[in-house]
């Protein structure tokens, strides 16, 4: 995976490679979907949720550039293997999911893996985990048309924050980085995901 997916991405450096080297990737998915947990697309996780396909993730991570002081925010977590990867990364996960079975393998996948720095919170995607914040880096792990302000305001200023701007099939991978309480967006490459419950645009109403 990291040989033919990650390092062709010109995602090179040696934490990332080494953090995504040192996740089972197939711990973190459906037992039925064990066989395709290494493909370089997205893995199907049920509720029009996926895993991020490894390219997608690391090209976040890399240009997110994490350190190991930093506290994040991983939203929708799923059953945990972004949360693993980016453990390795920084100094403290709080791993977000609203999917209550979800939450209770991740708990037992990251008990497995030896993780003593990730949270497991279950509860709204979209309102975030602001009584562990601020942050200094929140991850989103699917597709966005807009982010609430409750999620920006658990962003500390100096902070980033990695989504996909949803575009129909296609999406823009973007880091938003908060100065002043504002957010800067910077194109970073192109993705897909499926949209996120609660990060939708109001639609109109029309006659």
């Amino acid at each position: 995976m990291v040989d033919t997916q990650v390092r062709p991405s010109d995602v090179t450096k040696f934490p990332i490679i080494d953090a995504m080297l040192s996740v089972l990737r197939e711990n973190f998915v459906p037992r039925d979907k064990r066989e395709v947990a290494y493909i370089g697309e997205n893995v199907v996780l049920g509720n029009g949720r996926v895993v991020l396909e490894p390219r997608t993730l690391a090209k976040t991570l890399d240009s997110l550039n994490i350190s190991k002081d930093e506290l994040i925010l991983d939203i929708g977590s799923g059953l945990g293997y972004s949360s693993a990867v980016i453990s390795l990364l920084a100094e403290a996960v709080v791993a977000l999911e609203d999917d209550a079975d979800w939450v209770r393998e991740s708990e037992e996948a990251f008990q497995e893996f030896g993780a003593d720095n990730i949270l497991v919170e279950c509860g709204p995607l979209h309102e975030g985990a602001p009584k562990h914040g601020p942050y200094d880096v929140i991850c989103i792990q699917g597709a966005v048309e807009q982010i609430p302000q409750q999620i920006i305001s658990q962003l500390k200023d100096g902070g980033r924050l990695a989504c996909i701007f949803s575009n129909g099939a296609l999406g823009s991978a973007k880091i938003g980085y908060k100065l002043n309480g504002s957010m800067d967006w910077r194109f970073a490459f192109n993705a897909g995901a499926p949209l996120l419950g609660g990060f939708e645009k109001p639609h109109d109403f029309e006659f």
